[in-house]
């Protein structure tokens, strides 16, 4: 396993971190404990997770369920020093959207993020967490797939970021968070997290989760430069892009069970051009002798710029061959081909 330095902390991750969001959906609580085993005997030290999880699919009624799981583990194990825990706080759910917590009106303020963080320890059963991240934005911005914002006028109460980092500034002196981090951000949003940090004292972000796979590499444009001039270095989520740089979807098959099956909510790669994409990069891992899953993992491994390469799985042989792509390097014409597809389909889900 390889280690890199989180942000400018002091705390070493490994370079593939552990996802959860299936624990207590697709997984039972058994299977998240192996799952957990397994990546720390493969030398993964770093685990993922939020208050949202599972999302697969999304529901109330099992929200929190994957950090209980996490939780037990850490009460029956008695290993909390050997792992780097990350959990998120929700930002604010749109009207009908289930992931809403507390009373419904869950801002980035001090009220809810502490009634979240101190819930979040319940059932993480720990005294702190390592990394506290901001699931996404208070404010209206283009994610989860959407494109430009026309206006700011639709979410005229927006939290103001001091007010965030203030209540984050006062977790960590309260000992109940180490550092914080961002996710489903943008390139203004970290600009103004480090511009305020810098000149009040306030906290600074060490990190920022987003999404960054061979199909989606917008991150590269902008946030990237922040990531290493300013050591907040990217948390890659959905590196495998939902599964379709595996090639499990390919001909549009949907195995049963699997994130298609059961999580329809994720629609970000679901247009015409994806399918095309995706069958040219798998079909370029088997040109270069390599597991379609590994080769676009080891892609994103690969940049200078990402910190932890989160994966997820939903079995103990999925997880072998995730953890697996930190042994695997792709040469110069690998890269030529993926520059290749890259120039004739350019981020097709961003």
């Amino acid at each position: 396993m390889q280690y890199r330095r989180l942000g400018n902390t002091d705390i070493d991750v490994s370079a593939i971190c552990l996802g959860t969001m299936t624990w207590g959906s697709q997984n039972t609580e058994a299977e998240a404990h192996a799952q957990i085993d397994l990546a720390l005997d493969r030398g993964v030290n770093f685990i993922d997770t939020a208050e949202a999880y599972p999302v697969t699919p999304v529901s109330r009624e099992t929200q929190g369920r994957t950090e209980e799981f996490i939780g037990s583990w850490i009460a029956g194990r008695k290993r909390r020093d050997s792992i780097v825990l990350a959990t998120k706080v929700a930002g604010p759910g749109r009207p009908g959207d289930p992931r809403r917590f507390r009373d419904g009106n869950n801002r980035l303020d001090r009220r809810n993020i502490e009634e979240a963080v101190d819930a979040s320890l319940r059932r993480l059963q720990t005294d702190y967490i390592d990394l506290y991240q901001l699931h996404w934005p208070d404010r209206a911005v283009p994610s989860f797939g959407r494109r430009g914002l026309a206006t700011l006028a639709d979410h005229p109460d927006t939290v103001p970021i001091a007010e965030t980092l203030a209540v984050l500034g006062d977790l960590i002196k309260a000992g109940k968070i180490r550092h914080v981090g961002v996710s489903n951000e943008t390139a203004w949003g970290v600009g103004e997290y480090l511009r305020i940090a810098r000149e009040t004292g306030l906290p600074r972000i060490v990190s920022i989760q987003n999404p960054y796979n061979l199909l989606n590499r917008l991150f590269e444009i902008g946030l990237s430069e922040f990531a290493l001039r300013e050591q907040v270095g990217l948390l890659a989520y959905s590196p495998l892009a939902g599964g379709h740089l595996t090639g499990k979807y390919l001909g549009g098959t949907i195995p049963e069970g699997s994130r298609r099956a059961v999580a329809g909510q994720f629609v970000r790669y679901e247009n015409a051009a994806q399918p095309v994409a995706s069958a040219r990069y798998v079909a370029t891992a088997h040109a270069h002798g390599i597991d379609p899953a590994q080769f676009a993992l080891a892609f994103v491994n690969s940049r200078p710029f990402v910190t932890s390469t989160i994966v997820g799985a939903t079995s103990l042989a999925q997880l072998e061959t995730d953890i697996g792509s930190i042994d695997v390097t792709l040469d110069e014409s690998a890269f030529a081909a993926i520059d290749a597809v890259q120039r004739d389909i350019p981020d097709p889900c961003p």
